[in-house]
C-alpha cells in the first residue's frame, strides 16, 4: 500500500534483510523502484483474502482448533475457486469458438 512507503519503514525492512514492494506516491519527491508485476500478484492475494472474509465462519473465527479452521478455509476456497476462474480471461480464451 502506498501509505506505508515512508523512508523509515523502507529502511527498517532493508535493515532486517527484507524486500518491499511498495509503489511510491504520486507526490513523492524521491521515487524508488517498484516491481509492479509482484505488486499485481500481491493485489490478487489480497482480493482472495477479501473473498474468504465473506464467509462468516472464517471472518469471526468460530472454530477454536487450528485444523478445523484450516478445513473451513479449504472448503471456502473450493467454493470461491470456480467463481474466480470463470471470471478470468484465460478460461474465456479456451472456450471461445473460432469459426
Amino acid at each position: 500500500d502506498k501509505a506505508y512507503g515512508t523512508t523509515e519503514l523502507r529502511q527498517y525492512i532493508t535493515a532486517e534483510s527484507g524486500t518491499y514492494t511498495i509503489p511510491p506516491k504520486e507526490n513523492a519527491k524521491n521515487k524508488w523502484d517498484c516491481d509492479y508485476y509482484v505488486y499485481c500478484e500481491r493485489h490478487l492475494i489480497e482480493n482472495f483474502f477479501n473473498l474468504l472474509k465473506n464467509y462468516r465462519r472464517i471472518a469471526t473465527r468460530y472454530d477454536k482448533l487450528a485444523h478445523v479452521f484450516l478445513s473451513a478455509v479449504y472448503v471456502a476456497s473450493i467454493c470461491i475457486l470456480p467463481r474466480v476462474c470463470l471470471k478470468t480471461s484465460f478460461l474465456g480464451i479456451i472456450f471461445v469458438k473460432t469459426n
